[in-house]
């Protein structure tokens, strides 16, 4: 039977069911078998095997007439995670023509204890014309975007977002004037002091995702 941990043994019993509701855990850390539970924040899937992507204690839920869902929190205060499908609110930090380098603020409309790293590849801003795409022309550093979280990357917290939907993108851009643009189409803002256009790849804002 392979190590699953520092104590070389999985956290999850039979049913599923994880044996101390709040047992601290480390990251890395092999939890149960996706056939046991579904992965939940703070974890991330591997051949077959659930596993915590950050040191903290772990926790399930029981849906109804589903598995339970297996996730881990940094604290007793269960802080609100980044899930995979969850929409995000995050500033850009840095771009180069492969990606953009975020931080995430908010899960939906609740702030997070914490900064969470994201990046956005060249390939997950629009859902069509990904070749043609050019970060530079999407994403400017301090922009605020609503992103969706589509996987936790290779390095712990660092996670993937996608903004390949009509809703998502740029809700927040300031112009090198620093005024808050106006969206003029799906691809451009205009500064309302200078009347200069720039290039972004525009959200259609969801009023319960706007956080300015």
């Amino acid at each position: 039977m392979p190590r699953t941990g520092p104590a070389g043994s999985e956290r999850c019993g039979r049913s599923g069911m994880p044996r101390q509701p709040l047992s601290p855990c480390v990251a890395g850390e092999r939890l149960c078998s996706t056939e046991e539970a579904t992965a939940g924040s703070g974890t991330y899937t591997r051949h077959g095997f659930i596993f915590s992507s950050l040191a903290g204690c772990l926790e399930r839920k029981n849906e109804d007439n589903e598995l339970p869902v297996v996730s881990v929190v940094r604290d007793s205060e269960s802080q609100l995670l980044p899930n995979v499908g969850a929409v995000v609110t995050c500033k850009v930090c840095s771009i180069n023509s492969r990606f953009a380098k975020v931080h995430i603020l908010y899960v939906g409309s609740t702030p997070l204890k914490s900064t969470f790293r994201g990046t956005i590849r060249r390939e997950d801003i629009r859902a069509t014309e990904k070749d043609k795409v050019e970060v530079y022309k999407s994403f400017r550093p301090s922009d605020i975007v609503l992103a969706k979280v589509i996987s936790l990357g290779d390095a712990q917290s660092n996670y993937l977002l996608s903004t390949a939907e009509n809703e998502l993108g740029v809700v927040v851009a300031r112009s090198e004037a620093g005024v808050q643009m106006v969206p003029i189409s799906w691809c451009e803002m205009q500064c309302p002091r200078t009347h200069t256009k720039e290039f972004r790849k525009v959200a259609r804002v969801q009023p319960q995702f706007l956080q300015t």
